[in-house]
This record gives structure tokens, sequence and C-alpha cells, in this order.
């Protein structure tokens, strides 16, 4: 996965918007206001990902590419190395399944 591919996935979720909160070289992307992957937008070498904190436990174990998340809260945060390591099709349900946490938590008036 190249960066031009991970960000039309993230706005390919309805109600997401593309954003820079924590400067130009940090893409952020929300669902509703509420962040669900971020990444560094010149070197591309991980991405930050929200997830279940039982899956994001196993998700460590069995993949090293698979980190505790970087400056985020490590029980629901994954940091993802982008190491080539990880087939497409995984880092896009991750994508997905960090978008659908996030849209779920949010009020059912928002959903």
């Amino acid at each position: 996965m190249n960066i031009e591919f991970f960000r039309q996935y993230c706005l390919s979720f309805p109600d997401v918007t593309e954003e820079f909160p924590f400067g130009p070289e940090t893409l952020v992307y929300k669902v509703k206001g509420k962040l669900f992957a971020l990444t560094d937008l010149d070197l591309f070498e991980s991405i930050n990902l929200k997830c279940d904190p039982d899956e994001a436990v196993e998700l460590r174990e069995r993949y090293p590419a698979v980190q505790p998340g970087y400056h985020m809260n490590k029980k629901h945060w994954n940091t993802v190395v982008m190491d080539h390591s990880i087939p497409d099709r995984l880092l896009k349900e991750w994508i997905a399944n960090s978008y659908a946490l996030v849209r779920a938590s949010l009020p059912k008036s928002q959903r």
C-alpha cells in the first residue's frame, strides 16, 4: 500500500475528513470529528489505527510490524509499520475496522 492508496481508501468511507491538526507532516482522518487513522505524510513509514483492545494484543503477537500505538493510548491503538510485510487486504480490513469502531462510538444521531 502506498500513501495515495491509503488516502483514497480512508476518504472512501462516509463522513470522513482529511486534516492536519498536529502540523503539516501528520495526516489525520476523522469521522464526524473523531480520529480513526493517521500517518506521516512525507515518510509513510507507519499508520496508527484504532483497534479493539483484545484484537490489538493478538495482532501485536502475530505480526512483528504491528506495535502498540505510538503517541496513542496503547490499549486502543496500534501502529502498523509499513514495511510491506502486511498484505494490503489486511491493511484495508484494519482501516475499515478502525473506522467502524470510531463510528460506532458516535452518538446515535451522528451515525
